[in-house]
């Protein structure tokens, strides 16, 4: 049926397929085909995919096109292949959230994000590696994710194999889940566009916890236009998740030529603070785009948020404590080091530095929607060193802030529960992405794609891609 070069493809944004799908110029069992095979050829190397849902997504794939050819076209998710990282439900399929203790989970039900997903045609090719269950590191058992850029370098952790597999065309877009910084550092580190929702925009029902109130589910893409493509299929209330919002504005999909308007907020000292030079300079670059696209700089003083990044663990260990009661610490040996030091963390916290916790994200949430009431969003970077690699990071584990330092810049936002969109600004020196973010007032996730729509009209670094 194609008349598409299926070698070429495989770095397609899902708005340049879905035409051709839905016109029939590209099947999607051809598509599936070739993605399968793309797989084949380079997972090995990867590590991205936890688990190839082959044979499903054939199946899935050969009813696309019989729907498509009859005119029940669904959208532009239809007959697309994408991917989602293995903490979330998938109906008949094993989903063990990088662990050992849940490595025999096979769930009766998918996750309402993965439902709505299929609902909208898109095709479940696989579920992706992540580190043990979804905190800093990978369980001593697994072969971690390769960052298709520069092997000895970080993939961004946990959702690192959603980024990998996206980044190298393993899949065309993928899911991937933010507690700390989780889908905004492996979009950094892979030159890729991710959002991070306002907490309770997108439902959590049928995912594997990490910590209730800092969990946040969202996309992972290689453009912001198809971030909002896959965030409007997933978006909405849930009866099963009471946490969700209802009485949500729906996603605006109409793209924007330029920033006329908005005003985006600067604070340079925040922005500056531990940063290395190269982040500033992209940062710098970013910020002169972002003024020819029209927009109104607009300096700010960021509420404090340094000591808010280092209580973050006392509110994750607390929460990641109460999710795993039933396995831990009655199977604690089956537990990597890092995901059992961060529940004896919680376990060990006492009531009154809890509380102390809680009040203080309360705060900083009110002052930080009080800044955004005098602007549109703000402009920062993912994290204050570009693309770190293992050896580096090894060295930098001997600052006893390392964890503080290094989520400075995300971990407030999942505290507070405001949006977060991160895009790919600028390339080291040596050939690894750097990632920005814009942050807005909770719900504005449409404004915040929308401006990242119009930074990559001017822009190519979303266009570039690993050398694999």
């Amino acid at each position: 049926m194609s008349s598409l070069n299926l070698n070429d493809w495989h770095y397609l944004d899902i708005s340049e397929l879905a035409p051709l799908l839905k016109r029939r110029a590209l099947s999607p069992v051809e598509l599936v085909r070739s993605q399968l095979d793309r797989i084949e050829a380079l997972d090995s190397r990867l590590h991205a995919y936890a688990r190839v849902m082959a044979y499903e997504s054939l199946a899935a794939a050969s009813e696309a096109e019989t729907e498509i050819a009859r005119g029940r076209y669904r959208g532009p998710l239809h007959g697309i292949p994408v991917a989602v990282k293995d903490l979330f439900w998938t109906r008949g399929v094993v989903t063990a959230a990088g662990t050992t203790v849940h490595g025999n989970f096979v769930p009766d039900e998918d996750a309402t994000v993965v439902k709505r997903l299929r609902d909208a045609g898109a095709i479940i090719i696989g579920k992706l590696q992540l580190t043990e269950g979804a905190f800093a590191t990978p369980h001593p058992s697994s072969v971690p994710p390769v960052n298709p850029w520069g092997a000895n370098h970080w993939t961004g952790a946990s959702s690192s194999g959603s980024a990998v597999a996206t980044s190298a065309g393993l899949c065309v877009a993928s899911l991937g889940t933010d507690t700390g910084g989780s889908i905004r550092f492996p979009c950094a580190a892979n030159g890729l566009t991710g959002l991070k929702p306002s907490w309770g925009r997108v439902s959590r029902h049928g995912v594997f916890e990490l910590a209730a109130t800092l969990d946040h589910v969202g996309p992972m893409a290689r453009s912001a236009r198809d971030v909002a493509i896959m965030f409007a299929a997933i978006d909405g209330p849930d009866v099963l998740d009471p946490s969700s919002l209802p009485g949500v504005p729906s996603v605006a999909l109409t793209p924007r030529q330029d920033l006329k308007g908005v005003r985006v907020g600067v604070d340079p000292a925040w922005n500056a603070r531990a940063t290395d030079d190269e982040t500033l300079k992209a940062m710098g670059e970013t910020l002169t785009t972002l003024r020819d696209l029209g927009a109104e700089l607009v300096e700010v003083v960021t509420p404090e948020s340094w000591h808010v990044a280092g209580t973050w663990e006392v509110l994750c260990g607390v929460q990641t404590a109460v999710a795993h009661a039933e396995t831990y610490p009655a199977r604690a040996s089956e537990y990597g080091p890092a995901l059992s030091r961060l529940i004896d963390v919680g376990r060990a916290a006492d009531g009154m530095t809890y509380q102390r916790a809680i009040l203080e994200a309360i705060a900083f949430r009110g002052r930080m929607s009080m800044l955004l009431e005098s602007i549109d969003m703000l402009v920062a970077p993912v994290q204050p060193f570009a693309a770190p690699t293992y050896e580096q990071l090894g060295a930098l584990a001997q600052d006893p802030e390392l964890n503080q330092r290094l989520i400075q810049f995300t971990s407030p936002f999942n505290v507070s529960g405001h949006p977060a969109l991160a895009l790919p600004c600028g390339m080291t020196a040596g050939g690894m992405p750097i990632g920005c973010q814009l942050l807005g007032r909770r719900g504005s996730e449409s404004a915040l794609i929308a401006a990242g729509e119009a930074f990559q009209r001017v822009t190519r670094w979303h266009r570039m891609h690993p050398p694999v």
